[in-house]
C-alpha cells in the first residue's frame, strides 16, 4: 500500500509540473541585482521552503520520499533540513539505527550516517527540490536552551566539521547551505564563520565561497543582520519571525531590505507555522490555521521578500505518536498533517507572483492611498516598469488605489486573487484614476484578497494558474 501511495504521488508531481532542477539550471545562487535568488542559468528561483527539521534524523527513505513527493507536488522548492538535529540529533541513532558520530567526542562523523542525509539529498533533485541545508542544529554550539550538548566549542571543532559536510556533499548541486539553527550568534561569530570556512575548503579545497550559497537561520524575533552582514561567506539575509500572529512583519522584512548593507536578498525562514500554539499560549493566543500562514507569505513577499518559509508542527518533527514525545502543542501526526489546506495555499502564492516579470518586482506602498495597520494591513507591490502591481488585503479591507502608478494608457485592468483557492476573477478595465475603490466579494477574519492590476498593453494573461471564476458562479 505505501508503494502505491509513492507511486500515485509521483504521478501527481509529474502531472502538475515539478520544479525546475539544478543538474538542468545549476545551483541556487543570487541575482546580480541583489535582490532575488536564481538557478546559474538565470532562470528565476522563488524560494517557498518547507521546514523539515527532523527529516534527516527520523524519517525512513521511503517516509521522506512520500513526504517530499508531496511538496514538490504542492510547488514547494525548498525542504530545510538539519543533519544534527535538536531532537535526539546525538543521543538517539537515525531511522535506520546510525549515530551521527562513531566516538564519544563527536570527533568522527559516521559515514553511514550521512549516507542516509545523502540519499534524501539525491531524491529532493530528483523532485526539483532544493534542500536547506543546516550542518547542525544552534544548541550544538549555543545552548541558551534545548538538549545539546554542545560539541562546537572551539573554532578548530567547527572547522573540521564544516570541511567533512562540505566534502561529503561537494557534488550535490541541490544545496543551499544554512548556519545558526535558532540561536543568537552573541559570542559565537567565529564558531561560524570557522564552519563556514570549513564547508567551503570541503566544497573547492580553498576558501571560495563563490561555490556554495550560504545563509544563517537565527533565533526567533531576529534577522542573522544582528550579527552578520558584511560577511565573505553569506549570501542572503534571513530572519526568523517566529510563532506570534500580530506582528509587522512587513516592517521587519523592509528593515533588511532598505536599512542593511550590503544589499541582499532577505526572507522569512521560519514564521508563525501551520497547527501551531500562538506565541507559544495556545490557551491565550489560540492555534494558527491557513489564515495565519497566508497572512506571513503575503505580506513578507510583498514587502520585498525573494521567497517565504512554510512549517507545519506535525511535519517539521514527523511526528508519529507511538514513536516519540511531542515537541510542543502537537495534534495531528505527520502524514495526516500533510494534506492540510495551507500546503496547497503556499504554492498558489507562488504561482501568483511568478505569473508576471520576477527580477523587477519591488515593494511599493504608494499604490494604496490607504494603508492601514496591524491586522488590517494592507500591503503592495509592483515591477519596475510599472506593469502590474499585486495589492493584498488581510481582511478584505476596500482597497482605495491609484491606478496611476501602473500602465501608461487610458486603462487597467484589474482581478481579483483569492488566496484560499488559487482562483482568480476578471474585473475589466477601469480608468488610470488616483484613485479607485475596489471592495471584496467577503470581509473579516480569514477573507483576505489579493488586488491585481495589469497594464493592458503588457499582454499578461490572468493571474496565477485559475481556474477562473466566473462573476455568476463565485
Amino acid at each position: 500500500m505505501k508503494k502505491i501511495f509513492t507511486f500515485l504521488l509521483l504521478g501527481l508531481c509529474l502531472s502538475y509540473g515539478m520544479n525546475a532542477q539544478t543538474s538542468v539550471h545549476g545551483r541556487v545562487v543570487v541575482h546580480p541585482d541583489q535582490r532575488f535568488l536564481m538557478y546559474e542559468d538565470g532562470t528565476p528561483f522563488f524560494w517557498l521552503g518547507d521546514t523539515a527539521w527532523q527529516m534527516f534524523h527520523r524519517h525512513t527513505i521511503d517516509g521522506a520520499r512520500i513526504y517530499m513527493s508531496d511538496r514538490a507536488m504542492k510547488g514547494f522548492t525548498v525542504i530545510q533540513s538539519v543533519c544534527l538535529a535538536e531532537h535526539g540529533g546525538l543521543s538517539s541513532p537515525n531511522a535506520v539505527g546510525e549515530w551521527a558520530f562513531l566516538d564519544d567526542d563527536y570527533t568522527v562523523p559516521n559515514d553511514k550516517y550521512f549516507d542516509h542525509i545523502e540519499a534524501m539529498v539525491d531524491i529532493a533533485d530528483s523532485l526539483g527540490l532544493v534542500i536547506g541545508l543546516l550542518p547542525t542544529w544552534g544548541d550544538k554550539f549555543n545552548l541558551k536552551w534545548g538538549p545539546g550538548p554542545v560539541i562546537f566549542d572551539t573554532e578548530e571543532k567547527a572547522y573540521a566539521y564544516g570541511e567533512y559536510v562540505g566534502k561529503r556533499f561537494s557534488d550535490k548541486k541541490n544545496i543551499v547551505w544554512i548556519l545558526g539553527g535558532d540561536r543568537p550568534a552573541d559570542g559565537y561569530g567565529d564558531i561560524v564563520r570557522a564552519m563556514a570556512k570549513g564547508i567551503a575548503m570541503g566544497i573547492s579545497g580553498k576558501e571560495d565561497y563563490s561555490a556554495c550559497t550560504m545563509t544563517y537561520h537565527p533565533w526567533g524575533g531576529t534577522s542573522c543582520t544582528e550579527w552578520f552582514t558584511d560577511e565573505p561567506w553569506l549570501d542572503f539575509y534571513m530572519q526568523q519571525n517566529g510563532h506570534p500572529y500580530d506582528v509587522p512583519v512587513w516592517d521587519r522584512i523592509l528593515a533588511d531590505y532598505n536599512g542593511v548593507q550590503p544589499v541582499r536578498p532577505v526572507l522569512d525562514g521560519e514564521p508563525l507555522y501551520d497547527e501551531h500554539a500562538i506565541d507559544f499560549d495556545m490557551e491565550k493566543n489560540g492555534v494558527s490555521t491557513d489564515y495565519h500562514t497566508r497572512r506571513f507569505f503575503y505580506h513578507e513577499v510583498f514587502s520585498g521578500a525573494c521567497g517565504h518559509t512554510f512549517g507545519s508542527t506535525g511535519v517539521w518533527q514527523v511526528w508519529d505518536p507511538e514513536k516519540y514525545s511531542p515537541a510542543g502543542n502537537v495534534f495531528t501526526p505527520w502524514q495526516e498533517s500533510l494534506g492540510r489546506i495551507a500546503s496547497y495555499q503556499m504554492g498558489y502564492g507562488k504561482e501568483l507572483v511568478m505569473s508576471r516579470p520576477y527580477y523587477t518586482r519591488i515593494p511599493d506602498q504608494s499604490i494604496v492611498n490607504e494603508a492601514y495597520d496591524h491586522l488590517d494591513r494592507i500591503t503592495a507591490t509592483r515591477d519596475t516598469d510599472r506593469t502590474y502591481a499585486f495589492i493584498y488585503t488581510e481582511r478584505g479591507k476596500p482597497i482605495d488605489a491609484d491606478l496611476t502608478t501602473i500602465g501608461t494608457g487610458e486603462k487597467v485592468r484589474a482581478w481579483w486573487f483569492d488566496p484560499r483557492s488559487g482562483r482568480c476573477m476578471d474585473l475589466g478595465l477601469f480608468p488610470r484614476k488616483k484613485s479607485v475603490v475596489f471592495t471584496p466579494m467577503t470581509c473579516g477574519a480569514g477573507n483576505d484578497w489579493v488586488l491585481v492590476i495589469d497594464a493592458p498593453e503588457a499582454g499578461y494573461t490572468m493571474p496565477g494558474r485559475g481556474p477562473e471564476i466566473c462573476p455568476d458562479k463565485a
